[in-house]
């Protein structure tokens, strides 16, 4: 039996609700558009519109749009990635109301003046700029454009200076006319609150919209051939991505390979790759493996950071490990243990109240459906050591890993 409510209003929105007990509340709205979006042109607009959001309404000021849960003690949030853009809220529960009503304002009636643009561009200048000095973080954009290229999916999300400083009102106000549609969004919010209230409010402050509906053109990025690519940086230490294009969100193993991805560079000190390259050798002090799954396309990879001189041992390490779980199935003892961390690391941030409303309505946008903890320990268990060398020998295929280093 599942634990949430949802419900359809009549201008398309669907709303999704998971009651809790806690004094606070959340809520948002996501919105299924992102970064791969953009035409040539525009890159950077989706987050751009984003900050531009708390910017002024036809009724608020920016300074009123901030003030609005501020002066009750709440938080008004946002951010943008590739395929989406949320907005949402935490608050005493007392003011759902007030939070339904200031995000259905801003994510329907946002005028992007032409003075707060101009501030806006510079901040994001700055941004950006910040961005770029870290390469620890640039790294993952510059490795997404070497699997992605030439789709819109290879661009990264705040975009670059040169296209920013042209934005203006109107180009501005058409991105938003043609992605922020009821019908492209979730209304998605978790706490002590009667659905039947939320229902009404939403109906109350979201309208039907006479914008054109929007045309799905995104288009799944070819695969590209493995690179070795090396960029020169001046950086005190390398910076190396090793990695290959990986399943996309509704694939059968993608479950799989999330528990896999875990047990070679998760989170946990007791990570493969954390044991050898840190803990035996000490020749790093971060490494970490990430998968990251989109509508129609993923990408897989291992990051680290170390001393030039230990560059190649690093690299010899890493796809040692990877070669290891290809030739050798994990024994039952061992996978049952890793089963158990993943399951409990999933747990604890479930736990993050804000963490599970962002879930929420990130699954039900992108699954039509929300799986509980109960639901998730049952995919765990059923995942075999078997299945488990199978898509490591299809991931980790030395023929298909890109290498992108910064020295």
């Amino acid at each position: 039996m599942k634990s949430y409510k949802t419900h359809t209003l009549s201008n398309g929105l669907r709303l999704v609700h998971l009651p809790g007990n806690s004094l606070v509340s959340y809520c948002g709205v996501i919105i299924n558009a992102g970064s791969r979006e953009e035409k040539k042109g525009e890159y950077g607009m989706a987050h751009f519109i984003e900050h531009m959001l708390f910017k002024g309404t036809e009724k608020r000021t920016s300074r009123q749009i901030i003030n609005r849960l501020e002066d009750v003690g709440g938080e008004l949030n946002a951010y943008t990635s590739k395929e989406e853009t949320v907005v949402y809220a935490g608050f005493l529960k007392e003011y759902t109301e007030r939070s339904i009503e200031l995000i259905a304002d801003i994510v329907q009636n946002s005028v992007f003046p032409q003075n707060e643009i101009d501030k806006e561009i510079e901040i994001i200048q700055d941004e950006i700029q910040s961005y770029n000095d870290s390469p620890s973080e640039l790294i993952f954009d510059d490795f997404e454009e070497l699997l992605f290229k030439p789709n819109p999916m290879a661009h990264n999300v705040l975009g670059n200076k040169k296209n920013i400083e042209h934005f203006d009102t109107a180009r501005a106000l058409e991105f938003y006319h043609s992605h922020y549609l009821p019908t492209e969004m979730v209304f998605f919010s978790l706490g002590a609150v009667d659905f039947d209230k939320i229902v009404r409010w939403c109906q109350k402050y979201f309208i039907e919209s006479e914008r054109n509906r929007k045309v799905n053109t995104r288009i799944a990025p070819p695969v590209q051939p493995a690179e070795q690519k090396v960029v020169k940086r001046n950086t005190h230490q390398i910076h190396c991505m090793i990695g290959t294009r990986a399943y996309d969100i509704n694939h059968p193993d993608r479950m799989i390979l999330y528990l896999l991805n875990n047990i070679l560079g998760g989170p946990g000190m007791n990570s493969l790759l954390n044991l050898s390259l840190r803990e035996k050798h000490g020749l790093v002090y971060n490494v970490e493996a990430e998968y990251q799954a989109f509508t129609d396309c993923g990408w897989w990879a291992v990051y680290y950071g170390c001393d030039p001189e230990n560059a190649d041992k690093c690299e010899n390490l890493v796809r040692q490990e990877l070669a290891s779980l290809c030739l050798n199935p994990i024994k039952e003892h061992k996978l049952n243990k890793y089963k158990l961390q993943l399951m409990g690391q999933i747990a604890i941030s479930s736990e993050n109240k804000e963490n599970l409303a962002l879930s929420l309505g990130k699954s039900y946008l992108r699954f039509g459906k929300f799986d509980g903890m109960d639901e998730v320990r049952k995919k765990i268990n059923t995942i075999t050591s078997e299945e488990l060398q199978r898509v490591a020998i299809e991931i980790f295929n030395p023929q298909n890993l890109t290498l992108l280093k910064y020295n």
